[in-house]
C-alpha cells in the first residue's frame, strides 16, 4: 500500500479554506482531516477524537516533552497541537492527511517533514476577501479591519508554499486541489522504493541474458 501524503493548508481568514476542505472530503474518500489536541474544555456538541483530543495541561506538556506532536502553539492560555501518532496512523493506512493551520505552524511542519505539501488558499482579490468577512455577519468592523491587517502580513509568507489555490469557485477549486495532490503521488521523490525495486529487477534481468 502506498503511503499517504501530509498536506498543510493555510489561508487568510475568510479565504474559504475550511469550506474547501470539507467539500474535498465530501467528494473524495482518500482524505483525512487531522484532529488536533487541545487543553481547552470541550464545547457543547464537541466529541472526543472527532473535533479534538482533549488533554489536561500536564498531559499536553508531557506530549511536548516526548516529541509526540508534529507542531503546537499556545493561544489564549490554551495549547493546541497536532498529535504525531494519529497523523502517522492515517498516512500509513494510505490516507492523505490534511492539516489546516496558520503559516508559522505550516513552516514548522515543513521543517520537520520536508516532503509535506504546502497549499495556500486565497480569494481572487482583497475586495472579495473583505466582502466575505463582512458577509459572515458575525464580526464587528474593528475585527474585520484587524483580520484584513493580519492578511496583509500573512501575504508575505505565500512564497514559502508549494501551490497557490485561488478560491473563486468552490467546486472548480476543490477539483484543482484534488488534482494537485494526486499529481504529487507521482513525483519521483515520493517513489524511491518503487524506482529502486524496478532498477534492481532490470539489472537482475540483464544478468540472466
Amino acid at each position: 500500500m502506498k503511503k499517504g501524503i501530509l498536506i498543510v493548508v493555510s489561508g487568510f481568514s475568510g479565504s474559504g479554506k475550511g469550506t474547501l476542505m470539507h467539500a474535498l472530503l465530501e467528494k473524495y474518500d482518500n482524505y483525512a482531516l487531522s484532529v488536533s489536541a487541545t487543553t481547552r474544555q470541550p464545547r457543547a456538541g464537541e466529541v472526543e477524537g472527532k473535533h479534538y483530543f482533549f488533554k489536561s495541561q500536564e498531559e499536553f506538556e508531557k506530549m511536548i516533552a516526548q516529541d509526540e506532536l508534529i507542531e503546537y502553539a499556545r493561544y489564549v492560555n490554551h495549547y493546541y497541537g497536532t498529535p504525531r501518532a494519529y497523523v502517522e496512523k492515517q498516512l500509513n493506512s494510505g490516507k492523505d492527511v490534511i492539516l489546516e493551520i496558520e503559516i508559522q505552524g505550516a513552516l514548522k511542519v515543513k521543517q520537520k517533514f520536508p516532503e509535506t505539501l504546502l497549499l495556500f488558499v486565497t480569494p481572487p482579490d482583497a475586495a472579495t476577501l473583505e466582502r466575505r468577512l463582512v458577509g459572515r455577519g458575525t464580526e464587528s468592523a474593528e475585527v474585520i479591519k484587524s483580520r484584513m491587517l493580519r492578511a496583509a502580513e500573512e501575504a508575505d509568507g505565500m512564497g514559502a508554499y508549494d501551490y497557490l489555490i485561488i478560491n473563486d469557485d468552490i467546486e472548480r477549486c476543490r477539483d484543482e486541489v484534488h488534482q494537485i495532490i494526486q499529481s504529487e503521488h507521482c513525483r519521483c521523490i515520493r517513489n524511491g522504493e518503487f524506482m529502486g525495486q524496478i532498477t534492481a529487477e532490470l539489472k537482475e534481468n540483464l544478468k540472466g541474458e
